[in-house]
């Protein structure tokens, strides 16, 4: 990797000064367990690493709030984290991630598509300009969102669920502190020079709040292998009951899009009707039914049918 100037604030505040209104010219360093690889590849090569370890406050969890330097063996160790959360942190089963990996990291995260970890840029492009993805090695990639230019697929497990329970995250900045919905956080970058995140690059990410509500919830995810891997295609709902029938519904796709991705035709297929085997298929036809697969990836889509339904039957027994 290349040198650069490490620091250690104590607050916040001193760590939004150190950072730099600028992609590229500092770096936050939580957890590490994706800072460090991309340092060593040299996609990132910051001049400044400010790190957090010394911000105190930043790791707590509670059943409405975890903090953003929180690990994810401390999201786990808490008995009062939604269930649709709970299990997609489960599905993160190295224990070098659970123990080093915070969940502000997890959240922010840069995408592990391979042209973008090997050096073609966040939109895998040659040096004449052309994507390289879509007739590519793309059997990873996404199916929905992904007209162009991006095709990568967010790479975060737990913001499908955080979004599908309607948390926000605190955001501190230059001009102080602004919360923002998770579901606002993420957005499909048109150039390289753009970033996968609304984040703005002199701004930390401080917290989660979850909001409390009677809501039945779950995460399902379809693996390639269990252990140091990240999902095929995820789901996780969020659902207010009325006995059986759904009153509403929140139901968002993750590792399928460029952003984790949020089906009001899903929703609408749910609300108004009762919880069945029918009702959970209708939904997940109607979640993937703008799937435009690339040419290695078609299935992915039954995938996500697949994730869709069993999320929706898990969250309601």
């Amino acid at each position: 990797m290349e040198a650069f100037e490490y620091a250690a604030p104590n607050s916040v505040k001193e760590a939004v000064d150190l950072l730099s209104p600028n992609w590229g010219e500092a770096d936050i360093l939580a957890g590490g367990t994706d800072l460090m690889s991309l340092l060593k590849e040299r996609i990132h090569t910051p001049k400044r690493v400010v790190s957090l370890k010394n911000v105190s406050g930043l790791n707590g969890v509670s059943a409405s709030r975890v903090g953003a330097t929180a690990t994810i063996a401390g999201l786990l160790g808490a008995s009062a984290v939604p269930a649709a959360v709970r299990q997609a942190a489960e599905g993160i089963t190295s224990p070098q991630m659970r123990a080093m990996g915070t969940v502000g990291g997890e959240l922010l995260q840069r995408p592990r598509c391979w042209y973008f970890r090997n050096g073609y840029g966040l939109l895998g492009k040659d040096s004449n300009g052309k994507a390289l993805i879509p007739n590519g090695e793309n059997q990873y990639h996404a199916i929905l969102g992904n007209k162009g230019p991006a095709y990568f697929v967010s790479a975060s497990s737990l913001a499908p669920a955080l979004i599908a329970l309607g948390a926000t995250v605190t955001v501190a900045g230059p001009d102080g502190e602004e919360e923002m919905a998770v579901e606002k956080l993420f957005q499909t970058p048109t150039s390289d020079s753009q970033r996968e995140t609304a984040l703005k690059p002199n701004q930390v990410l401080t917290g989660i709040t979850i909001p409390s509500g009677a809501v039945k919830s779950a995460t399902y995810e379809v693996r390639q292998r269990q252990l140091m891997d990240w999902p095929l295609a995820t789901a996780s709902v969020a659902l207010k009951m009325s006995g059986n029938t759904v009153e509403s519904a929140r139901v968002v796709l993750g590792h399928v899009a460029p952003t984790p991705w949020r089906s009001s035709d899903a929703e609408r297929a749910l609300t108004g009707k009762a919880v069945s085997e029918a009702t959970a298929m209708e939904a997940a036809k109607a979640a993937v039914s703008a799937a435009t697969p690339l040419s290695r990836n078609k299935h992915k889509v039954q995938l996500a049918r697949v994730a869709v339904k069993r999320a929706i039957l898990q969250a309601t027994g």
